[in-house]
């Protein structure tokens, strides 16, 4: 009887190791894909619906692994002259996009040469190229479409934006700025007309968010819509093939139009928290669209261009950043409660410095990043970004000094201020930084940038590379960092082994 006990005893001693071993294997081995072979890793702007994740390891040092050549085309810049020039590699947003398919991981990067580009994440080979009629500046997201068997050529679908077309009018009939494009096989399964408004653009260099069967979507010309992402339901107008417009609503006002001299365009990737999807506009609001009741309301006014998208936090909170521009006070990074009253929902303003920048004159024209996504609940919620005026800023997210207020946007109103973590002069710049659990990552004007932190919050630069410039947001994983530059490169960065 005794020997029974004790190997009863030891089968379970067994069988809770073997548990144990299995699980802790499980969270140190890559998650497996899917049952059709599909893994989306990074399947949008800033990876996720809450545009709060970049990635899961991040490199040891920014040794250049490969490089692949993005080249350069002319695009309109939309001023007085009409200049002409040339853009190399991709900016902003210009974020690729990282997708496993059957087993190999694959990239997904547009550029200024006027192509979308599916490439090797392992060696940068460039696996197809699909060709739009202007400059991609944005990123793009992906679709699967649970109506294809998983070996179908169009089983998976990117969507990506461009500018309206090289020197063509404003005021063309079609202009197809938005398209989605099969990721097997590089072809074009339909294109979408960004019908002229009240914006001086027509271009589309937001991202979308894709929740079940809908695109939510903002547009330069200013309106916010929902379309059916299903090449199967699109349907053929004037030879082309155009998907079904579920929705759509101008996110401006006459007034808006006359103060922002016609400049009410999106350029943020809409968010998702709960059932509502948040959207920043080039008018100066965070609206609130509410996907039960399909309708659309004023969150907060800013009345300055706000160009980043919202960004969702562990708190429920919503994050934006404010540019400097038609507005007396500063920009700069404000935190949101969508659960009061707008004349009472501010949590915090942080104001960045005023500086000439190119066409900017200060406040945040990228994105926030959080590192809500790589911490414990008792670990410190920080947000990074940086400013036109050339500082990296790292500030706590759940902590402000109710005697330490600042005037918002308006130049009147007194906010809270969130306590400074960290503060490093990085240069200009207009990308969004990248967490990880102990790194932080900021592409600028004047280099790549690498820092460490520990739990006290104590930040340190590891690295930096300066021939690597530009505007493009980063992603990491597992040790590898993909970034696009300015110089006409898509880079992979991380530790050389040599042998």
């Amino acid at each position: 009887m005794k020997l029974n006990i004790r190997v009863n005893l030891l089968i379970s001693l067994i069988v809770i190791a073997l548990i144990f071993f299995c699980s802790f294997s499980f969270l140190k081995l890559p998650p497996k894909p899917d049952d059709d072979g599909i893994k989306l890793i990074i399947p949008t702007f800033l990876g996720n619906e809450e545009r709060n994740y970049y990635g899961n390891i991040a490199p040891e040092s920014l040794d250049i692994i490969w490089k692949t050549t993005l080249g350069c085309g002319k695009t309109v810049f939309p001023n007085k002259d009409q200049e002409v020039r040339d853009m190399c590699g991709a900016g902003w947003t210009g974020q690729a996009l990282l997708i496993e398919d059957q087993g190999e991981l694959y990239l997904i990067q547009g550029a200024y040469d006027y192509n979308l580009r599916k490439i090797k994440a392992k060696t940068g080979e460039v696996v197809w190229k699909y060709p739009y009629d202007d400059v991609i500046k944005s990123t793009g997201c992906v679709w699967v479409n649970p109506n294809r068997t998983k070996d179908d050529p169009d089983k998976i679908v990117i969507f990506q934006g461009s500018r309206r077309g090289f020197k063509v009018p404003l005021h063309e009939k079609y202009i197809f700025s938005y398209r989605a494009i099969s990721f097997r096989t590089g072809k074009e399964l339909w294109r979408y007309n960004s019908v002229y408004g009240g914006s001086f653009s027509r271009d589309v260099d937001g991202t979308a968010l894709i929740v079940d069967d809908t695109i939510f979507l903002g547009l330069e010309t200013g309106d916010f819509v929902k379309l059916n992402p299903n090449p199967d339901s699109a349907q053929i107008i004037d030879s082309y093939k155009q998907p079904v417009e579920f929705f759509k609503q101008a996110l401006y006002t006459k007034e808006d139009i006359q103060a922002h001299r016609r400049n009410v365009v999106i350029e943020s990737a809409p968010s998702l928290l709960d059932n509502f999807v948040f959207i920043t506009s080039g008018a100066g609001y965070l609206y609130k669209y509410d996907r039960n009741s399909g309708q659309i309301d004023i969150q907060f006014k800013t009345g300055s261009d706000m160009d980043g998208s919202p960004i969702i936090t562990r708190e429920k909170k919503v994050l934006i950043s404010i540019e400097k521009e038609y507005i007396p006070g500063k920009g700069g990074a404000m935190l949101i409660d969508p659960t009061k009253h707008k004349d009472s929902c501010v949590v915090w303003f942080y104001p960045t410095g005023d500086k000439h920048f190119v066409s900017w004159y200060g406040g945040i024209i990228g994105s926030c990043a959080i590192n809500d996504r790589y911490i414990s609940e008792n670990e410190n919620s920080l947000a990074a970004f940086v400013g036109i005026d050339g500082y990296l800023y790292v500030v706590e997210n759940e902590l402000t000094n109710p005697y330490d207020l600042v005037k918002g946007p308006c130049d009147k109103t007194l906010y809270p201020q969130p306590q400074e973590i960290f503060k490093y002069e990085t240069g200009p710049s207009i990308s969004t930084p990248i967490f990880t659990k102990d790194r932080l990552i900021v592409l600028t004007y004047e280099g790549l940038y690498m820092f460490g932190y520990d739990k006290n919050c104590n930040f340190s630069l590891l690295e930096k590379n300066t021939n690597i410039r530009g505007e493009a947001t980063p992603i990491i994983h597992y040790g590898r960092l993909f970034v696009a530059s300015r110089d006409g490169n898509l880079y992979c960065l991380g530790k050389v082994i040599k042998n």
